[in-house]
């Protein structure tokens, strides 16, 4: 089981029962569950009886990491506002095994969950404020005034969803990681299954990087914990995983990019640095992050099953973003295609269809 904090559930009338069993003496009690009867000694068996109740209460679906995993894309971002808790939430409830946060920070040092440097294009920051030095960059807004940003639905999002009503107060506001982080536990504990954590940096800054390792310490997430920390910034990563060394800590890092196959067949990674793309072989990548996330559908740095293959070999997982054919026919043969290649994980915009071709591809549909 992956070690994701779990909130204990309320204790059912027999747990409740079995925990006053351990105020009484040591003498003997008689007790039924499911009409079973028995007697204990109190004294020396209700210590083991508790334990065995008390995991219970908590605990959840094992997590599969051997079977391709769902990443919700910025959220259920095809249905609903991205990077909100409402559309994190719709996507966990479609069986999304991870949420992703993308992560700026305010000017006030807030670490939130929100896709570009500016907050024009996905909140209705202009209707409020002012530009600032000439824009709405986030760095430039305390993370109070963030707060009474409502963020607005994009592409085909849309304000709600049929049949959807999400549960968190603020559900289509702007985030703080740590809300996300506190959101997704909240979640593990009500679905009985562990809901996966993919933050990215997107900002090479230190400041981030510590602010990211700190959260998750903090929320006891750990190197077998259900979470992968991305970054298209291949320093970032190097500067993450040197100080998650010193910290005994090594979360799964997975450096973004294109698959770059030379004319000789080796397949190595392509970072994107300053309009350019800077190729790094397998074996570099492997010494500093655990995957690679791939452009799919990209005819000049195509993925291929070979490809896949050779990153496997290097000790790598490989995720493919981003699937977002909204049409079911055309997402279900999408996937299939990079499934049948071997792709570990899918960066999804619609999770349900991703959930769907997923079962379809492991039920060997």
């Amino acid at each position: 089981m992956d070690n994701v904090p779990i909130i204990p559930a309320p204790l059912t009338p027999i747990q409740a029962h079995t925990m006053a069993l351990s105020q009484g003496s040591g003498r003997l009690r008689g007790f039924s569950v499911r009409g079973f009867s028995m007697k204990i000694c109190t004294t020396r068996v209700w210590p083991l009886l508790v334990l065995v109740m008390a995991v219970g209460v908590g605990r959840t679906e094992a997590h599969d990491a051997t079977r391709p995993q769902v990443i919700a894309h910025r959220g259920a971002s095809g249905y609903l506002p991205e990077h909100t808790l409402g559309g994190y939430e719709l996507a966990i409830k479609m069986g999304a095994d991870f949420i992703e946060p993308d992560l700026q920070i305010s000017k006030d040092g807030a670490l939130l969950a929100i896709h570009d440097d500016t907050l024009q294009r996905t909140t209705n920051v202009t209707s409020l404020f002012a530009q600032r030095n000439g824009g709405y960059k986030v760095a430039d807004f305390t993370l109070a005034e963030i707060k009474t940003l409502t963020v607005l639905p994009t592409g085909t999002g849309k304000t709600s969803y049929p049949g959807f009503t999400p549960t968190a107060a603020d559900a289509f506001k702007v985030p703080t990681f740590q809300e996300v982080v506190g959101f997704a536990q909240a979640q593990s504990a009500s679905t009985r299954r562990p809901v996966g954590l993919y933050p990215e940096a997107k900002q090479a800054d230190p400041v981030m990087e510590d602010s990211i390792l700190k959260t998750l310490a903090q929320n006891s997430y750990g190197p077998q914990s259900k979470v992968f920390i991305q970054s298209f910034s291949d320093a970032t990563l190097r500067s993450m995983r040197a100080k998650q060394v010193a910290q005994d800590s090594k979360i799964p890092l997975v450096q973004l990019g294109v698959a770059v196959t030379g004319k000789d067949g080796v397949a190595s990674v392509g970072v994107m640095a300053g309009g350019a793309v800077k190729v790094l072989s397998m074996e570099d990548v492997a010494s500093f992050s655990e995957g690679i996330g791939l452009r799919i559908n990209n005819t000049t740095y195509p993925v291929t099953k070979d490809y896949i293959t050779q990153a496997h070999a290097a000790g790598l997982k490989v995720h493919g973003w981003t699937f977002a054919q909204a049409d079911a026919t055309l997402a279900a043969a999408e996937y299939r295609k990079y499934l049948d290649m071997g792709m570990d994980g899918m960066f999804a915009n619609y999770p349900d269809l991703g959930v769907a071709a997923r079962n379809n591809f492991v039920q060997g549909k």
